[in-house]
């Protein structure tokens, strides 16, 4: 498998109006960012393009704003953090692609910086909308993707841009996939999967199955394979259309050689915890032994200890999804106990999710 992209490095950007996509969408609290981390993570790629004369148009999304202008959304806050960390201004639009990201964008210098406001305030972003796409492109010569935590969502200023413009990827992408691809070819290769439901990994079931020597699931879609087992699952979460799906996953693990693991035992209640992390009375049982009047809601500790296993003879551990209702401490246990494995581990350990 290839993983070399070409990078910053691989493109003369000296004078040229390059819109640089980073992943600014860092925590505030009462109007202060609390965490600078993601800013700083994008600060070499700005400095290598301040370095080499282009002019640098950024943007990124923070938040949920849906198409609407949030104040409290706003990236003035990251324009002055960045300003600081750069120890040059960084000029802020008050827009994405209006009159003001346009003016400042055609007026910059060789080594200057300006962001553009929040881009999911633009209706188009999340849409992936090509008139919004076409204005972003329209703004610069060159664009580089250094926004790794987004960099899967088909969005305009991700995805749609990259139609438009050269498009090439910056410091953090090249190092995020440059590791990944090193570690998928360390065996024994391991992939956990949680999370409620089992059409939210349709694909990633069927992929992961062409790659690891062991499976593991666990989470709300582990039950909807424990029925395509011909378990009773009581009232715990079950996609009734994905049955087929699970007993064909099963098979195809069967063939290919891969070990595919599900929770022998469940941490079982009678009622979703309301509100989310209130006190909740459980008991622990086996599989086979669900009660018809209870829910599942967090693997179990022989479960527990099973996944640890796996995890402890493999090189490389790919992990997305929670065990259980990790909100509630006492249905945390499964989910920590992964983690924890992980953290004992010698492999490398890749961790995803929203």
């Amino acid at each position: 498998m290839n993983y070399n992209k070409k990078s910053v490095e691989d493109i003369d950007v000296a004078g040229k109006r390059v819109l640089c996509r980073c992943d600014f969408n860092v925590p505030t609290k009462d109007g202060k960012i609390t965490s600078d981390k993601r800013i700083v993570a994008a600060l070499p790629t700005i400095e290598y393009l301040v370095k080499h004369g282009a002019r640098v148009i950024l943007c990124s999304h923070m938040g949920k704003p849906k198409g609407e202008v949030k104040p409290e959304l706003s990236l003035k806050v990251v324009a002055e953090r960045l300003s600081e960390l750069l120890g040059q201004p960084v000029k802020m639009a008050s827009d994405v692609v209006g009159e003001s990201a346009q003016s400042l964008a055609a007026s910059l210098k060789d080594g200057e910086v300006m962001l553009l406001e929040n881009t999911r305030f633009e209706k188009g972003e999340t849409k992936n909308d090509p008139e919004l796409s076409k204005k972003l492109a329209s703004l610069a010569d060159i664009f580089v993707n250094d926004a790794f935590g987004t960099a899967h969502r088909a969005h305009a200023s991700t995805a749609g841009v990259a139609d438009y413009l050269p498009a090439v990827c910056g410091y953090l992408v090249q190092k995020e996939v440059s590791i990944m691809g090193k570690a998928l070819a360390d065996r024994p290769f391991v992939a956990i999967l949680g999370g409620a439901k089992v059409s939210d990994k349709l694909n990633v079931i069927n992929n992961l199955l062409e790659k690891v020597d062991t499976l593991i699931i666990g989470g709300g879609m582990a039950y909807t394979f424990l029925a395509a087992k011909g378990y009773g699952i009581g009232k715990s979460l079950f996609d009734a259309e994905k049955v087929d799906y699970c007993k064909d996953m099963m098979k195809k693990a069967e063939e290919k050689g891969v070990k595919l693991l599900l929770p022998v035992d469940t941490v079982v209640a009678a009622d979703f915890p309301n509100p989310i992390d209130a006190p909740i009375n459980v008991k622990t049982v086996d599989v086979d032994q669900i009660p018809a009047d209870m829910e599942g809601m967090d693997i179990g500790e022989k479960t527990r200890e099973l996944f640890a296993s796996a995890v402890k003879r493999a090189k490389t551990v790919v992990w997305n999804g929670p065990m259980g209702v990790f909100e509630n401490p006492t249905l945390a246990k499964g989910t920590i106990a992964v983690a924890q494995a992980l953290a004992d581990s010698k492999a490398i350990t890749i961790v995803g999710g929203g």
